[in-house]
C-alpha cells in the first residue's frame, strides 16, 4: 500500500458513497486506476465492506451493554461453543478475546433491559460461563469508525 491507497481509504472511511470520479479527483488519479486500486484493496480484504452507519437509539435499540465473560474452563471445546453462540446472536455487535482478568468482552445492543435479560439468559444457559459482568452505557461520549491512517 502506498500514499495514494491510504488517501483513498481515508476518503472511503469518511464517506463510502462518494463516486469513484470524485475519489479519483481528490487523489489525483483518473477513474480507472482509482477503481482498480479500490477493487484490489477489496480483494485483499483491506476494505472489508461498505455499510451505512445507523443510530441505534433512533431504531429502537437504546440499551448498550459491555459484557465481560470469564470462561468456565479454557479448553478448545468450550471456546468453540462460545464463539458459535456469540456469532449467532445478532445483539452482539463486537466480541473480543481478551488478555487480563476477563476472557471475552462483548458489546451488546438491545432495545431495553427485558431484551438484555433474555440475551443474558441465553448466554448463561448455553455456555455456562464461570462469571459474567455487565456494564451499561449511559452515554456515548466518543465513537469512531475511521481508522487513523
Amino acid at each position: 500500500m502506498d500514499k495514494i491507497d491510504l488517501k483513498i481509504l481515508r476518503i472511503l472511511q469518511a464517506d463510502a458513497s462518494k463516486p469513484v470520479a470524485e475519489i479519483a479527483r481528490l487523489v489525483n488519479l483518473s477513474q480507472t486506476p482509482c477503481w482498480n486500486r479500490i477493487r484490489r484493496m477489496e480483494a485483499e480484504g483491506v476494505i472489508k465492506g461498505r455499510v451505512a452507519l445507523v443510530d441505534s437509539r433512533k431504531v429502537g435499540l437504546g440499551l448498550t451493554a459491555f459484557v465481560a465473560v470469564e470462561a468456565q474452563n479454557h479448553n478448545r471445546e468450550w471456546a468453540a461453543n462460545f464463539r458459535r453462540l456469540v456469532q449467532s446472536m445478532p445483539e452482539v455487535m463486537e466480541s473480543y478475546r481478551m488478555a487480563g482478568d476477563v476472557d471475552y468482552l462483548l458489546r451488546v445492543v438491545v432495545p431495553d433491559m427485558e431484551a438484555f435479560d433474555a440475551f443474558y439468559n441465553r448466554l448463561i444457559d448455553t455456555v455456562a460461563p464461570k462469571n459474567v459482568t455487565s456494564r451499561f452505557s449511559m452515554e456515548t461520549v466518543s465513537s469512531r469508525t475511521v481508522l487513523p491512517l
